[in-house]
């Protein structure tokens, strides 16, 4: 998967566009700015955003090519981000360090997901946000239609509302929901898909 991601993060274009999620932009926008974490954070566009509105952003990414593109696109923008290239496996930061973490679009195997959201979500503090968005099992019908829909053609990389209840029991949320969406980032999340959208504050 690193040589894939590689290659599509190579071109000078950046693939699923350099603004934020929408629904990224829409939680964070009533969050007090602290420390947030980005996983699987590609070419930067979330963390950068995060980054102009005051917060301490960190991301990872499995991709050399993704890290060099996301601190050209934070340069650009007059911000700083940190980023390390990891992956969920091998990443590290202290326990409890962050207040918010945001999953966008960021899809595990399927024997390893549980673990690395569990794990993940150790990084971040009681009281601390997590906003995700990511494809729904029903992304696949949309795929069908339209190539350029998004997502992993894994099925088992795709995502089940109650196995997030699961892999998140630690949070109250507020908003936890598949919904139909119509995307327009970048040349690969375009058109009608079929998403997970969840925020909740760690207990």
């Amino acid at each position: 998967m690193k040589e894939f991601w590689n290659e599509r993060f190579g071109r000078n274009d950046y693939v699923y566009g350099a603004s934020p999620n929408e629904y990224f932009k829409k939680k964070i926008a009533g969050l007090a700015a602290g420390r947030i974490l980005f996983p699987c954070e590609g070419e930067g566009r979330n963390s950068v955003y995060a980054a102009s509105l005051g917060w301490e952003a960190e991301a990872f990414d499995q991709s050399e090519a993704g890290k060099k593109k996301a601190e050209a696109l934070a340069q650009k923008s007059g911000v700083r981000i940190c980023y390390t290239v990891a992956d969920a496996e091998e990443i590290e930061y202290p326990a409890g360090h962050f207040d918010a973490i945001a999953l966008i679009y960021s899809h595990f195997p399927e024997e390893k997901r549980k673990a690395y959201h569990r794990k993940l979500c150790s990084f971040l503090k009681k009281g601390g946000y997590l906003i995700l968005e990511g494809f729904g099992k029903r992304q696949t019908e949309y795929q069908k239609a339209n190539p350029n829909a998004g997502g992993p053609r894994d099925t088992g990389m795709l995502l089940n509302l109650e196995e997030l209840r699961d892999d998140f029991a630690g949070f109250d949320m507020t908003d936890a929901c598949e919904t139909e969406a119509i995307l327009n980032e970048g040349e690969f999340h375009q058109g009608e898909s079929f998403v997970v959208r969840i925020f909740g504050v760690k207990r």
